[in-house]
């Protein structure tokens, strides 16, 4: 099975921000405190820089073996 950049992203996404939208994750914390929403808005984009930088088959892999047990692609 290969999956695209866009479908590892949507299951990354569902992985580490459960049913939240990321920038609607990142406006939470930026609200609980600044300086926490600051290194959010880091992570956000460092995650999306990762994404756009690795080839499909290494994002493929990390995501299939980072999925729960239960979870569906």
């Amino acid at each position: 099975m290969t999956l695209s950049k866009a479908e590892v992203k949507h299951l990354f996404e569902r992985l580490i921000f459960e049913e939240t939208d990321p920038h609607d994750w990142v406006e939470d914390v930026w609200g609980l405190s600044p300086l926490l929403g600051d290194s959010a808005a880091k992570l956000l984009e460092a995650f999306e820089t990762v994404i756009e930088c690795c080839p499909e088959e290494h994002l493929e892999h990390l995501v299939l073996t980072r999925l729960p047990l239960d979870e569906s692609i």
